[in-house]
Order: structure tokens, then sequence, then C-alpha cells
């Protein structure tokens, strides 16, 4: 990220994470400046990797995945290479829905998505058995209380 981000460019990140589809014409007028230089500093954002991508965000509920867990993962080794191997591992599990690398006790942790427990636990025991896992300790969710995708960009608006 080489760009200093300016008040403008700021609303234009905020009315985009608030809403992927909003016309260049509609997040002009929220940000109040003309179309054509709004298109262009969205542009500069998108390629100077501010903005990542545009997706819709879906309902797992609605979608059959009613099964949420994190699973904390230890490694038996925390060589580069056996880090990478668990990392391409995931990769291409569609049960993990993000991975993380941690410091402290746990080496990963990971969020997943199920359509039952069955399905799950079939994708538990695949994982402990990949190479380099020590163990795993899942916990079921039973209750999300937040969830919020977004960044704080408020935070950054009261800088600016």
């Amino acid at each position: 990220m080489s760009k200093s981000l300016d008040e403008i460019d700021l609303k234009i990140l905020s009315e985009i994470q608030a809403d992927g589809r909003i016309t260049n014409v509609e997040l002009a007028k929220r940000v109040g400046i003309s179309p054509p230089p709004c298109l262009r500093r969205v542009r500069t954002l998108e390629e100077e990797g501010y903005i990542r991508g545009y997706r819709g965000l879906l309902d797992p509920p609605s979608l059959g995945f009613d099964v949420t867990v994190f699973a904390s993962v230890h490694l038996s080794s925390q060589a580069d290479a056996d880090l990478r191997a668990f990392e391409d591992f995931v990769r291409k599990e569609p049960l993990v829905r993000e991975c993380w690398m941690l410091s402290g006790d746990v080496d990963f942790i990971l969020k997943c998505v199920a359509p039952d427990m069955a399905t799950f636990q079939n994708f538990v025991s695949h994982l402990t058995a990949a190479p380099h896992v020590r163990n795993v300790r899942t916990s079921l969710v039973l209750h999300n209380s937040k969830d919020a995708p977004d960044v704080p960009l408020e935070l950054k608006v009261a800088q600016a």
C-alpha cells in the first residue's frame, strides 16, 4: 500500500464496504465528487490493493450449513516447510473457511462450516491424520453475537 488515503478515499472505501453493488454515480454522490474522478479513485484503490474484490455475503444456515466450528490445531513441527504444508492442506479443504496462524499455544485456528456434525466429524478425522498434526481441539459455535467482516474504517475517519 503506497498511497496515502485522504478523507474522500476513506469515504469511498466505507461506502463500497457497506454496499459492494453501489453504482459509481451513487458512490460519487455520497462522497461528494463527480463520477469520473470517483471512478478513477476506485480503480486506483483497487490497483493499490486497498480493495481486494467484491462479493456477496451469504447466510450459511439458509443454505443448509448449520454447523460452525472453530478448530485449534497443534502441529508436531513448526519448521517452515511443515507450516506451509499444513497451509496447503487446509486451502484444499472446502469446510475450512478461514485459517489463521497464531503465536502461543495453538499453531492454527480454523473456522469451519458444515451441513451437519457427521460431515464435520469426518473432516476432523481427515484433519487429525494430516502430516505433522499433533492434536486438534474443536469448539462448536452455539450462537454468534457479532459478525462484522468489514474493516472498522470509522477509526481511520476519526484520525483524518
